[in-house]
């Protein structure tokens, strides 16, 4: 490979890095507006959930991109360190204690990586915050539920009773998976 490739390769790998950085910033900026916004929220209606203090410090499950009708969103699962654990470990059912955060974006454009740009290629990024949900083991408390409680909230409060009640149906196709449909994003 010719010098000036490889020192291309060189600076586009540091500029790609480099925007991860900026990304990733970008994420905890948002939502550590939303957790201190949620800091004194109620908990959910029916499970009793609240939004756990320490859940920007959990370690990522997965990332996803969905789109459904309207729908355009970057969505990022984490877990406490016993979800993480079980995960890792393929243990099923989940040990009481585990619990998911599933953090949903909508996406905008980033005008941050001029690399991108000029290659033609366009990056996105987590644009306004459209919910925050939670899954919570605890297999007497929620014994009804699969062993789970559930929490949505949307600007740092929590979502009505109807939307609560919709959980757990929601989650019943994932049974066979002890209710979660988060699978461990593969490294290497």
């Amino acid at each position: 490979m010719p010098r000036t490739a490889t020192n291309g390769l060189k600076y586009f790998g540091a500029l790609s890095g480099l925007a991860a950085v900026v990304v990733a910033g970008f994420f905890v900026t948002s939502l550590s507006a939303q957790k201190s916004a949620g800091a004194r929220v109620d908990p959910s209606p029916i499970y009793g959930v609240s939004i756990p203090a320490d859940y920007l410090d959990w370690k990522l499950i997965s990332v996803d991109h969905l789109v459904a009708g309207s729908a355009n969103q970057l969505r990022a699962q984490l877990g406490n360190d016993i979800a993480i654990r079980a995960l890792r470990e393929g243990k099923l059912p989940f040990p009481d204690g585990a619990i998911i955060a599933a953090l949903h974006w909508n996406y905008v454009p980033s005008e941050s990586n001029p690399v991108l740009a000029k290659a033609g290629a366009q990056a996105f990024v987590p644009g306004p915050v459209v919910n925050i949900q939670f899954m919570v083991k605890d297999s007497k408390k929620y014994a009804a539920t699969g062993g789970w409680g559930f929490a949505d909230f949307k600007d740092g409060k929590p979502s009505d009773e109807a939307t609560h009640r919709t959980c757990f149906a929601c989650h019943q196709p994932a049974q066979a998976h002890d209710f979660i449909y988060a699978q461990y994003a593969p490294t290497f």
